[in-house]
């Protein structure tokens, strides 16, 4: 009885808390197909269609602003944002797994210190970088500013990965006669695939939620991913047209909530494997 009791008490618990974490997802997606005057009508139960559902706010979000444009922006953005991470990262995170010493654990922490700089501190520094360049008022502004984030984090989060992969296996491959490159490529990359796996997952959302960098860098609307695209069409004065924004941060918002599902267990692990070689350096 008392372990019936415990179970009920568990599984229900459990799923309040499932419900808690869901709600969001599901209020934007009941108020999609709402009518407006259903929306605004205080009396109505907000669960239940009224008037009945309409696909017009999603229509309207695809055919009469530029949410294609935006999210091929953002797509751009965000593959060439991943590329640039990986490149620098995983290489990074390999030598520092390998440093001999506690000077590998001590370097990713202090890269780790480098992300956690906010970019409210940042974005105007990174203006005048971005000017210099060029590439103000341009997607490959976003893409080269992003990177200084996605960078310390991916490295400090593989540095875990990399540091859990013995380093007898890329001896065993140099004795049987693989270069250190050689090595790293055919030993210690596949089986450090789930954590660049989470990498690609947060380097793509990170640009994607990013408000402050590219209202900051992006005034044409050509140019714009969806995090300011999105909200400037949409948010007119004291306009909201709330059924469209809910239709865009869905679709956004649920391939990558299905992403970090599918890939949580390897983003804890890898925190913790690289809090626990933080903590011995």
């Amino acid at each position: 009885m008392n372990k019936s009791l415990r179970n009920t008490g568990f599984y229900g618990g459990l799923l309040l808390f499932t419900l808690f974490a869901v709600f969001p997802a599901l209020w934007g997606v009941i108020t999609v197909f709402k009518k407006s005057a259903d929306l605004y009508t205080p009396t109505a139960d907000p669960f239940l269609y009224h008037p009945g559902p309409t696909f017009s706010h999603l229509s309207y979000l695809f055919t009469s602003t530029s949410f294609m444009t935006f999210a091929m922006n953002s797509i751009i953005i965000g593959v060439c944002v991943v590329a640039i991470t990986l490149l620098l990262s995983v290489p990074a995170a390999y030598a520092l797994a390998r440093l001999s010493g506690s000077w590998g654990a001590r370097s990713g922490m202090a890269l780790f210190l480098v992300y956690l700089i906010p970019p409210t501190l940042l974005f105007l520094p990174m203006y005048q970088v971005v000017t210099f360049l060029g590439l103000a008022d341009s997607i490959w502004g976003l893409v080269a500013v992003y990177p200084t984030i996605t960078v310390p984090f991916c490295t400090w989060l593989l540095l875990g990965f990399f540091k859990s992969i013995p380093g007898d296996l890329d001896e065993a491959a140099m004795i049987d006669g693989c270069s250190r490159f050689g090595a790293f490529l055919r030993v210690a990359l596949p089986l450090a695939l789930p954590g660049i796996g989470a990498c690609v997952v947060f380097a793509f959302s990170l640009q994607l939620s990013d408000y402050i960098y590219a209202a900051t860098f992006i005034t044409s609307t050509g140019s714009m991913p969806i995090s300011v695209g999105v909200p400037t069409q949409l948010v007119r004065g004291d306009v909201f047209f709330w059924q469209s924004l809910m239709a865009a941060d869905v679709i956004v918002a649920i391939p990558l909530a299905i992403a970090y599902g599918l890939l949580f267990d390897k983003l804890v692990s890898g925190f913790q494997s690289a809090e626990t070689s933080a903590t011995h350096a």
